[in-house]
């Protein structure tokens, strides 16, 4: 019998796995599901890589408490040991395998193909993937991070209260998300991120969205602010009402120093990207910047992980953004006039 988005679902998943994974015949593929996530998405993404020659495997297991290493208590030992030995990964996981001991393991071993879809559901796939002109997404998000790789000093302001300065370094990767078919680690489209250099990183980082850590951090979208204050790339005090308060305890709970470094920072542009409490697309907004805190992928480092315990992201909406003085975003609309050309025919002011 035939389902809601049936016919959405399939395209989205083929074109997932055909245009952007890029799947090969006799490749492995793994995907990965906690028991919360929407089983639909992942029987179809797993149909389509065996259609396509892959030999494909689904993963579906009890939901973990938390992201990163907290989760490694509730996995069982044959994920463990396979999700570095598969040439693509699909994580679909609610309760972030990403950032955890086997993730760094499979996006450093020249091999897999990681792509991070942590708990989209059928809508959420179909709005972010399937309706995405890509074409033109790819456009938008190769000018935005060509003109920020280029920049030496970035500001970012916000109607809540974000005013924080920083200064990027030339030798560590942007983060394109468009492209899953390189080894490493891949995220949804729709996002572009990279780490400064944490000692220059200085200001307040206001959270006005949604706010995600896993376990008893996972607030969603946010009834209250939550702030940093950050001084050299590190979080020295929190700032607002029961929210921050719950923050930082928690925080402190985890009695991991590195857990009050910044880890990156993203730009939120998919043109379809709705803010429900799903990190994965809340993180996408548009107009929006976000902050991660804690663990830091090799992706973002450009060398080996920073290990922390978990990882915690916040976003702030309708921002505005100044690279070395040329402001290209104003109240969450791209103003440089190329992007804001390149937005205009992704439906966007």
């Amino acid at each position: 019998m035939a389902q809601f988005l049936d016919m959405e679902l399939t395209k989205s998943a083929y074109k997932l796995m055909h245009d952007m994974v890029k799947v090969k015949k006799g490749e492995s593929v793994l995907v990965t599901i906690d028991s919360i996530g929407d089983f639909r998405v992942a029987e179809e993404i797993t149909k389509i890589a065996d259609a396509l020659g892959a030999k494909a495997m689904l993963a579906w297991h009890s939901t973990p408490k938390g992201y990163g290493s907290l989760t490694m208590d509730y996995l069982p030992d044959p994920l463990k040991a396979c999700a570095d030995q598969t040439d693509v990964w699909i994580e679909l996981n609610d309760q972030w395998l990403l950032y955890s001991p086997i993730w760094d393991k499979a996006v450093t071993n020249g091999r897999t193909r990681q792509v991070m879809l942590g708990g989209l559901g059928i809508e959420r796939i179909v709005r972010n993937i399937g309706l995405v002109d890509m074409q033109i997404q790819k456009e938008f998000q190769t000018k935005l991070t060509d003109i920020t790789k280029a920049a030496k000093k970035v500001r970012i302001t916000n109607k809540a209260g974000t005013d924080v300065a920083f200064e990027n370094d030339p030798k560590r990767p942007i983060n394109n998300e468009i492209d899953y078919s390189t080894p490493g680690a891949h995220f949804l489209i729709g996002q572009i991120g990279w780490a400064p250099k944490e000692e220059t990183i200085n200001g307040r980082i206001t959270f006005d969205g949604a706010y995600s850590g896993g376990g008893d951090l996972e607030l969603g979208v946010l009834s209250e602010t939550i702030t940093y204050i950050v001084e050299k790339g590190r979080i020295v005090k929190f700032e607002g009402g029961k929210l921050a308060k719950q923050a930082e305890e928690y925080f402190k709970s985890l009695e991991d120093p590195n857990m009050y470094l910044a880890a990156h920072v993203c730009y939120g542009c998919s043109p379809n990207a709705k803010l429900e409490g799903c990190t994965t697309e809340d993180e996408r907004i548009w107009g929006s910047t976000e902050w991660g805190f804690g663990h830091q992928g090799p992706n973002y480092s450009g060398s080996e992980p920073r290990v922390a315990k978990s990882h915690v992201d916040g976003i702030s909406l309708e921002c505005s953004v100044w690279l070395d003085d040329e402001q290209i975003m104003e109240y969450g609309k791209f103003i440089h006039p190329e992007l804001k050309a390149l937005a205009n025919k992704l439906g966007k002011e």
